[in-house]
């Protein structure tokens, strides 16, 4: 099968929706697939086309930006091309271009699958509005022309104003985790690099340092806990400088880092490796996210892989590694209070928390979400050349 898979941002770029599709893009190929992404060309740097892990990527040369977006003049030219020339269309939103690869494959009677990985929620201002409507209407457009509406989860669909509206269209498939292995020389080998001492307990997030992340939630939760526990760590794994369009939250919240520099440790994008050693250095993850531009939040279940219980903002989807596991707790969304007292609740009874690692791994893996999707595309192609025989008179 020739799958086309199209987003906006891809690896290296570093975001839950990049990883998501960077892993289910290796996973069909590892099946047997011939997998294409199309995608921005969103730093000159980076090569227009080339081959990672058996999935060749083609990057489309980008104009100039608007917002978070990328204006791609050669987009269209690019997407006819590479839509006539596959199977089925995977598409990834949040993606302004979307409506139009999806009319495409429309089109040409081309299957063409949707994954909604969250809601666009740009800064509050005058322009960001006018974006985030125009963005909305295009996603739209999407849903309408796409033949199936994927989704992580059925909370989350259920709660989702865009979801709700292709309900009839919407099929629930997990998404994909995945974590390498890490060898107890390599988690101490860490452990001594950051500078744990073991007298405190380490609170993680892995996350981009921006304003849906509710980095904010867990610094305001910090003198509590450092009341219980002076000698309390912060390690943040993720990119913290140059986040595109966030630097304003990032001077807003400069102040308080640096009333906390001694607690906290900025330690930048790891390594698939170096993230199986972070997770085990850690007592609890937290995912303080304060809308609905998270809906999963994958590095809970990768630090539950790990032995790491998780905390969580009670957000559709976002809970739902929580809920399903019992490997944590969910807190009201913003609340610094209850976000300090479950951390401490988790610190001081972690066992009670603790699942095995197989438990997790039965519930969510790259090989079972490409799996899915392969089903997925299966059955739209077989859909197709049903509705196509019945057309030409042939049944």
């Amino acid at each position: 099968m020739k799958i086309l898979i199209v987003l906006t941002y891809y690896r290296p770029h570093t975001s839950g929706l990049t990883i998501y599709a960077e892993r289910l893009a290796r996973g069909l190929a590892r099946r047997g697939h011939e997998v294409t992404v199309m995608t921005s060309r969103y730093d000159r740097s980076l090569p227009l086309e080339e081959v990672q892990d058996g999935v060749r990527v083609i990057r489309v040369p980008v104009a100039f930006r608007v917002s978070k977006g990328v204006i791609m003049p050669t987009f269209g030219f690019v997407a006819t091309r590479l839509v006539r020339a596959h199977d089925v269309v995977c598409l990834h939103l949040p993606q302004f271009d979307a409506a139009g690869v999806a009319a495409r494959a429309r089109l040409m009677g081309k299957p063409c699958t949707l994954t909604y990985h969250c809601d666009l929620k740009l800064p509050a201002g005058p322009f960001n509005g006018l974006v985030n409507r125009v963005v909305d209407v295009m996603n739209y457009l999407a849903g309408v022309l796409a033949d199936r509406v994927v989704a992580y989860t059925e909370d989350f669909a259920i709660h989702s104003p865009y979801l709700s509206r292709f309900a009839h269209k919407v099929v629930v498939i997990p998404p994909p985790v995945e974590l390498p292995p890490a060898t107890p020389e390599e988690i101490r080998a860490f452990a001594d690099r950051v500078g744990l001492n073991g007298r405190g307990p380490v609170i993680g997030m892995a996350a981009r340092l921006a304003a849906e992340k509710g980095v904010e939630v867990l610094l305001e939760a910090l003198p509590r806990i450092l009341e219980v526990y002076p000698d309390a760590r912060v390690l943040f794994a993720g990119q913290y400088q140059n986040v595109l369009g966030e630097e304003a939250y990032a001077r807003r919240l400069a102040p308080l880092l640096a009333r906390y520099q001694d607690r906290w440790t900025f330690l930048g994008v790891l390594s698939p490796k170096e993230m199986a050693a972070f997770y085990p250095n850690l007592d609890v993850i937290v995912v303080p996210s304060l809308n609905s531009t998270e809906s999963f939040g994958l590095v809970q279940v990768e630090a539950m892989l790990c032995g790491t219980p998780s905390i969580a903002s009670d957000l559709p989807g976002v809970r739902q590694p929580v809920l399903q596991t019992g490997m944590g707790e969910i807190v009201p969304v913003g609340d610094s209070r209850a976000l300090a007292e479950a951390i401490l609740r988790v610190v001081r009874n972690r066992g009670r928390y603790i699942r095995s690692r197989e438990e997790i791994a039965r519930r969510w893996s790259t090989e079972q979400t490409a799996e899915a999707y392969e089903a997925l595309f299966e059955r739209l192609l077989a859909e197709k050349a049903l509705t196509k025989r019945q057309e030409s008179g042939i049944l």
